[in-house]
């Protein structure tokens, strides 16, 4: 004799199919849950990588400034010797009878200026106009022979190191009124 189930069971192999769905839900929301954790680590480690990549790259970029511009110190040191080189020049060619002193002074000044272009320390140009990146005006006067804005006088020379600035030239700019 066959069993009646009462209606309100459920049979077995729908009770089976359930329980297996319930399964299979559970395992594709642990499965999403997991890709999503796997996203989110994923997207820290090529963060992380990007932000290492990066710092290697600004730390090389550093290291080749600092061994670029290293001897910037020793040029910015030596340019009150050339100073004093030059106002010795200037007392000597003022002076009676210190053509050889001169002459001297000429050549030591000119083998330094090569010395020093040798190792990337030019001096600042002052023909012409005044250009605030590397030109000082310390005053302004009138001269009827130029035109305004132009340089004058130069008080002091200006040097530059690979293209960076050393010290401004000092000048003296024509200011008509």
């Amino acid at each position: 004799m066959q069993e009646q189930t009462p209606e309100n069971e459920i049979p077995k192999d729908l009770e089976q199919t359930q329980e297996q769905d319930l399964v299979q839900e559970e395992d594709a929301q642990q499965s999403q849950d997991l890709q999503a954790k796997y996203d989110e680590l994923k997207d820290q480690y090529v963060r992380a990588f990007a932000d290492f990549e990066n710092t290697k790259k600004r730390l090389e970029r550093e290291k080749y400034q600092s061994l670029e511009y290293a001897n910037e110190r020793f040029g910015m040191d030596l340019l009150p010797v050339l100073d004093t080189l030059q106002k010795a020049l200037e007392s000597a060619q003022a002076t009676q009878g210190g053509e050889a002193i001169v002459q001297g002074l000429e050549l030591t000044l000119e083998s330094f200026y090569k010395a020093l272009g040798k190792h990337g320390i030019e001096h600042i140009q002052t023909d012409g106009e005044f250009d605030p990146n590397l030109h000082e005006c310390l005053m302004q006067v009138p001269d009827s022979t130029k035109q305004n804005g132009e340089i004058a006088q130069v008080l002091q020379g200006g040097y530059t190191y690979k293209g960076r600035v050393l010290r401004p030239a000092m000048v003296s700019i024509v200011k008509n009124d």
